[in-house]
């Protein structure tokens, strides 16, 4: 059995989803170490009971959304390398990717914590965009149009039959206008994720990656930009500076698991998103997800 440990990114929070691992070993505190870290109760903001339920008491606020994914999502994968479980490849969705890294060895929990702190808040802070959903459409017109059109490119590129489109407002409503498809849905984000209107952002992470220490990883990862398994820490962390610019290579992150002989898929954290895609693009995979402590069998 080859399996990949996969970790979904912003989008899949909900309100309660830390409420089923409550119970795991040092849950608590590691709430507690990020809220301390954030300077607000995170545990409060992941269950509800933080205040209006707007602005920066929001769980769906992505200075609020990151750290969360990423203190479930962490929790939950220190808990399965615990009970001796363990994966030949791992890869994570958008902010997934640090916890992959996380899970993989490049860097410890204190480093992990603050580089999604950083990275939450630049690009909460990285305004004035527009993101776009788009479902069931020809590839070849859509690169087309995002080619003739200024101020626009491919985000996530998450399968043969779903992509998202980021950038100038204006510019995404004309190609999710003028396309052919069955489905294009506006996404309640703050900014243009994964195109080059993420580059001052980008470049300030780039500052705060390079005063950090990478580890060569025990599992090779995939990264969003380039979803070839890479072991070696500075070449991560390279990629990871790039992540913020360029769009999530999913679509060939799924291919590259398929070439490496996955066969087991395991998404930890809430939701089945990532399953989901692997069921329509992986042929005769399993699909596990883990996002509570019954599910760890606990």
């Amino acid at each position: 059995m080859a399996i990949a440990w996969v970790f979904p990114g912003q989008g899949s929070q909900k309100v309660g989803m830390a409420d089923p691992l409550l119970n795991l070993s040092g849950a608590h505190e590691r709430f507690s170490q990020a809220s301390e870290l954030l300077g607000r109760d995170l545990l409060a903001i992941c269950q509800g009971e933080s205040g209006r339920g707007d602005g920066p008491d929001d769980l769906n606020d992505t200075r609020n959304t990151q750290p969360a994914l990423f203190v479930i999502e962490s929790l939950l994968v220190d808990n399965l390398i615990q009970q001796g479980r363990d994966a030949s490849l791992v890869a994570g969705h958008s902010l997934g990717e640090l916890v992959a890294l996380y899970a993989a060895g490049a860097f410890n929990l204190e480093t992990g914590l603050q580089l999604m702190k950083v990275r939450s808040e630049l690009m909460a802070g990285a305004g004035g965009g527009a993101m776009t959903a788009v479902i069931g459409f020809d590839r070849s017109q859509l690169e087309e149009l995002v080619g003739a059109t200024d101020g626009v490119s491919i985000a996530n590129d998450n399968s043969d039959a779903q992509v998202v489109i980021s950038g100038l407002p204006n510019a995404v409503a004309a190609v999710s206008d003028q396309l052919t498809c069955k489905r294009a849905i506006p996404l309640a984000v703050s900014g243009a994720f994964h195109s080059p209107f993420m580059a001052e952002a980008a470049h300030q992470f780039s500052d705060t990656l390079d005063a950090m220490a990478f580890h060569d990883t025990r599992i090779p990862v995939l990264s969003n930009c380039d979803p070839s398994a890479n072991s070696t820490g500075e070449h991560l962390k390279e990629r990871l500076k790039q992540q913020m610019t360029q769009g999530v290579r999913w679509r060939e992150t799924m291919a590259a698991m398929t070439a490496q002989g996955i066969d087991t898929l395991v998404e930890i954290g809430p939701g089945n998103v990532l399953s989901g895609l692997a069921k329509r693009s992986m042929k005769g995979i399993t699909t596990t997800q883990i996002s509570s402590s019954g599910d760890l069998g606990q």
